[in-house]
């Protein structure tokens, strides 16, 4: 056997042998380890949401209960109007209402450029 044949022999040899130990030692020494973990993640997550859920329940029934009765009819009553007021805007007039219409964004155009002439030209 010539010289370059046994080399690229022993190359093959260490390479099938090398991946066969790392194949080996994730089969049967990682792989296991990370399925427990995960388990054990999947139950903890399992069993902390339906406690946080009650949690803010509880916190939010006795928040509830603390409020006055004047304090929540005020409350709720002008929450109520300024939503109705912005929906009914909304509706009304469309986005435009809200972000200007173009006429409006062509004049602060022009007075951010008025300005920035101001300001170089000083």
């Amino acid at each position: 056997m010539s010289f370059w044949a046994m080399l690229i022999l022993q190359i093959v040899a260490t390479a099938g042998v090398v991946l066969l130990t790392l194949w080996g030692f994730w089969r049967l020494v990682v792989r296991p380890y990370l399925d427990q973990k995960v388990e054990s993640l999947i139950e903890a997550a399992q069993a902390v949401e339906p406690a946080v859920s009650r949690g803010v329940k509880k916190g939010v029934a006795e928040s509830l209960r603390e409020l006055p009765e004047t304090a929540w009819d005020g409350t709720v009553k002008e929450s109520t109007r300024q939503f109705l007021k912005f929906g009914s805007g909304l509706f009304e007039n469309g986005l435009s209402s809200f972000l200007g219409s173009a006429a409006d964004l062509e004049r602060s155009r022009r007075e951010a450029a008025r300005n920035a002439g101001e300001s170089t030209g000083s």
